[in-house]
């Protein structure tokens, strides 16, 4: 009877897997984490380290699943591909560390204008200038290259992220993901736009 039972579950999920539709879905939390640790190294020119990350509680010993169940699940789990494919994002390719340090090393002449409100961050993830009226004669120059070299970064960024995971199309949404972790780690003072483009002070 027990076997028949088992065979029963086996044939149950081989029909199931045959269903199952593979929906890759945008991993917005491992979006944010990784949005969170460029924006710490950017703002902070990477003096800012990560906390290691916490370990994964470990599986219930499959000695408490016995052998026809183990096999079944082994059999779903060859068939129908994880529709949680994506668990993580990748932020270790070349490009997107060369974009990243070129980001850090123009961190130091933008943040004066940053703390001053002449620049704030877009609610798309971008920088603008708020104010000339708070930058120098003689550095405007200077602050719109900054700002244009930043934008210039922060696009290809937000692309190859998206490239570098297999997914041009999740492009928009890294981009958004980044548009609200820049603001949330703003440091006090610092302006960003909110949803209706209006500016506000952190």
């Amino acid at each position: 009877m027990k076997r028949l039972q088992s065979l029963s579950l086996l044939a149950a999920l081989l029909v199931t897997a045959a269903c199952v539709t593979i929906n890759v879905y945008f991993p917005q939390a491992a979006a944010q984490k990784a949005a969170d640790r460029i924006i710490e190294d950017v703002i902070n020119a990477g003096g800012k380290k990560d906390q290691p990350a916490p370990q994964a509680p470990s599986a219930a010993p499959q000695s408490l699943l016995d052998l026809p169940q183990r096999a079944a699940l082994a059999v779903l789990d060859a068939l129908v591909p994880a529709a949680y494919a994506q668990a993580d994002i990748d932020i270790s390719s070349p490009e997107i560390q060369r974009i990243k340090a070129s980001m850090e090393s123009r961190s130091a002449g933008l943040r004066p204008y940053l703390g001053s409100g002449a620049v704030g961050f877009t609610a798309d993830g971008m920088v603008a200038q708020r104010d000339a009226n708070l930058i120098p004669l003689p550095e405007r120059n200077t602050a719109r290259t900054l700002v244009a070299g930043e934008n210039a970064d922060r696009t290809a960024l937000y692309r190859q992220i998206a490239v570098a995971n297999g997914h041009p199309e999740w492009e928009s949404q890294i981009r958004q993901t980044f548009a609200a972790r820049w603001i949330a780690k703003a440091q006090p003072g610092w302006w960003y736009q909110d949803s209706g483009g209006s500016w506000k002070q952190k």
